[in-house]
């Protein structure tokens, strides 16, 4: 028998019959589902300190359980010394398993973890179903040894839905258990 996430198989048992119920949907295959999970860091202090951007992939590769790949600017800014091609951030897509054991630690581990955590904002939708928002320390992670950590950084995730709505891809989130704030 192959191991399959816990979130998986709440979603396939609990999740899909009540978003079904809830919207209304004739066909199971309506139901909306988080297609991938985006993280994605911006290290604009790459560009003086090459070192930053090694750990940042390091760290990034602990959290998401995938390697994370580095991104290069697009074109070259004068002002800001940077040139184009050159690293400037990291970035790993989720999908699959890895995906909702990605999203159950965030959910039900890392987020909690946040300092006067109150929730995370519901007005980060995009009007297509997707979802972003921003972590200000990575030291929420458990994969992370505070005492290795000499730079505090953020980063960005972002939930890709197939829901058609941003009302479909809220309900869904929280069914999931993403904590929104009142």
């Amino acid at each position: 028998m192959s191991y399959v996430p816990r979130l998986k198989t709440r979603y396939k048992e609990e999740i899909v019959p009540n978003l079904q119920k809830k919207f209304e949907y004739k066909n199971i295959m309506q139901v909306p589902k988080v297609t991938k999970v985006c993280i994605n860091q911006g290290l604009g202090q790459a560009i003086q300190d090459k070192k930053i951007l090694e750990i940042a992939l390091d760290e990034m590769s602990k959290i998401a359980g995938q390697k994370a790949v580095p991104t290069k600017a697009r074109k070259a800014i004068s002002n800001f010394k940077l040139r184009e091609g050159m690293n400037i951030g990291a970035r790993v897509t989720l999908r699959g398993d890895k995906m909702y054991e990605f999203i159950d630690r965030l959910v039900s581990v890392s987020l909690p973890r946040e300092r006067d955590f109150h929730g995370i904002s519901a007005k980060s939708f995009d009007g297509n179903g997707n979802y972003t928002f921003g972590i200000n320390e990575q030291i929420i992670f458990p994969e992370i040894n505070i005492d290795k950590v000499n730079k505090i950084l953020g980063m960005d995730i972002t939930f890709v839905t197939s829901a058609n709505t941003d009302e479909e891809a809220k309900e869904l989130l929280k069914e999931i258990g993403v904590p929104f704030k009142n």
